[in-house]
């Protein structure tokens, strides 16, 4: 068990709408291993991101267990919550979320000063992140200066910089034109590779879906392999 670093296990989450109660993920079992990249595909409202929010710690599940690596993370103090999340997982959502009044070198570092870093530190941290995305050239850049594919590209360095185990994308690549989309998945898996992160992608674009390790397909509030999806 050593090389998973995510783990669930009869994830159950539970919405009221209205007077109805709408379970949306209905005893949901994943493993996710160092280095492996994994999409989680299905339509509109079947659950992916409230999966992806479960497994983050960003929202508590009605019952079963989320692990990153052997840490439990149910019942956590949100101090502790927040501190293990911070050296354990990285995000990518489909909107880069960058700040508009930073350069790209701080919005990466931004993560690092959370945990304290010294500022020097994180700063070199950055340019490493940045160089390791192909934007060295673009450090001192506001995000307003960037294409759509760079402050992407900056808000996976942001993801990366902690060095986490396992990276959560939402729809990562869902506001890219097609070629700039590719270019970006293409770049995920390449430092899934090199260094041993994990991702778990959720994205309505079978074409990529295919390019992971491992395909679930989210149907009815349950994972399956996307072969069997029908």
């Amino acid at each position: 068990m050593s090389d998973c670093v995510l783990q669930a296990q009869g994830l159950v989450r539970t919405f009221m709408a209205g007077p109805q109660a709408v379970e949306v993920l209905q005893g949901v079992d994943l493993q996710v291993m160092k280095g492996q990249t994994l999409a989680l595909v299905g339509r509109s409202g079947s659950g992916k991101s409230t999966l992806l929010h479960v497994l983050g710690g960003l929202d508590r599940p009605d019952a079963g267990e989320v692990r990153w690596g052997d840490w439990r993370v149910n019942h956590s103090a949100v101090t502790e919550l927040g501190q293990r999340r911070n050296a354990h997982l990285g995000f990518v959502y489909q909107f880069h979320h960058l700040l508009a009044e930073l350069s790209a070198e701080d919005n990466v570092a931004m993560p690092l000063w959370i945990r304290r870093m010294p500022r020097d530190l994180a700063r070199e941290a950055a340019r490493q992140a940045l160089a390791d995305v192909g934007l060295a050239a673009r450090a001192h850049h506001l995000p307003a200066e960037l294409s759509g594919g760079e402050r992407q590209r900056v808000a996976l360095a942001r993801a990366l910089v902690t060095r986490p185990a396992c990276v959560l994308a939402d729809e990562p690549t869902g506001n890219l034109d097609r070629q700039t989309a590719d270019q970006v998945f293409d770049l995920m898996l390449q430092l899934a590779r090199e260094h041993g992160t994990a991702f778990v992608v959720v994205t309505h674009d079978a074409g990529l879906a295919a390019r992971c390790d491992v395909q679930r397909f989210m149907l009815e509030g349950r994972l399956q392999p996307l072969s069997d999806a029908g």
